[in-house]
């Protein structure tokens, strides 16, 4: 679909709710939320961040993960470690 076919289709179905001021509240939320995303690739989800410190639990449970020692730097335990 182009844009404009995607424009028409858009603002067809705005067309049918317009009238109702609380969808048009959670639409202009949602297209709020979506431009966000756009404007910033770091933002995620909820479920995206804690899935993230889930998987970075396990990680830590098994061993998988680099500790700064005492006196040194983020650089040297960086060269360290080898990331």
């Amino acid at each position: 679909m182009t844009a404009v076919q995607l424009n028409s289709e858009l603002f067809f179905a705005m067309s049918k709710i317009a009238s109702d001021e609380g969808l048009m509240m959670k639409l202009l939320k949602y297209a709020k939320k979506l431009a966000a995303k756009k404007e910033d690739e770091t933002l995620v989800s909820k479920e995206e961040f804690f899935a993230s410190l889930e998987r970075g639990e396990e990680e830590y449970r098994q061993g998988r993960c680099v500790r700064l020692l005492p006196g040194e730097s983020v650089s040297e335990m960086l060269r360290r470690s080898g990331l």
